[in-house]
């Protein structure tokens, strides 16, 4: 029987030390440094191939492991077909018992029900700023006018990569902006 620990930071700048302090009981710990909403999480993924039978996947906290209830979901069905167990320490959660699977699912279930109540806070808030007249998105480096020339040079045989240098625009940009119908709602946008 192993004791594995799994440790995740959203960010690069931010430090994984207290979760691997709380950790230091583990054998072995697995490290990730990127989104809980990122697909690719190399050390997580080499985690759940690595525990076998009889061990123990601990976590300082549940949204360290999963970016949803239906992933916590996915993952605990996966550690349940291995025979492996997970402790969560911040909530108290073993689900070697039932009430450690008992509290496992409800919490998972209410950390899915804020999230969805966050984003549907935020759609309203965006509806609401956009009925107001609010803009979203960057605003366009070129004028109108810019981009009538840089059109009108692409016509004339000038290259992509002169027009990127010129304008000072990215590849993409550049070719979004040729792609581009501009109306007069857009003027005066630098």
């Amino acid at each position: 029987m192993a004791i594995v620990g799994y440790a995740r930071v959203s960010s690069i700048g931010q430090s994984l030390e207290v979760q691997l302090d709380r950790l230091s009981h583990c054998d072995k710990v697995y490290q990730d440094r990127c989104s809980g909403t990122t697909a690719a999480r190399p050390a997580f993924q080499a985690c759940l191939d690595f525990v076998r039978e009889g061990d123990f996947l601990v976590v300082t906290r549940l949204d360290r492991l999963a970016r949803s209830t239906f992933h916590l979901c996915q993952i605990a069905d996966r550690l349940r077909e291995k025979g492996v167990e997970l402790q969560v320490l911040d909530q108290n959660i073993d689900t070697s018992d039932a009430t450690g699977r008992l509290l496992f699912n409800m919490l998972g279930a209410i950390a899915q029900f804020e999230t969805e109540i966050r984003t549907e806070r935020q759609l309203e808030g965006i509806e609401k700023a956009k009925a107001c007249g609010v803009a979203f998105g960057r605003k366009r480096r070129l004028s109108e006018q810019a981009v009538r020339e840089l059109k009108r040079k692409r016509k004339a045989g000038v290259k992509i990569v002169d027009l990127m240098a010129e304008f000072g625009l990215s590849k993409t940009s550049t070719y979004r902006y040729l792609a581009s119908n501009l109306h007069p709602s857009h003027k005066d946008m630098t």
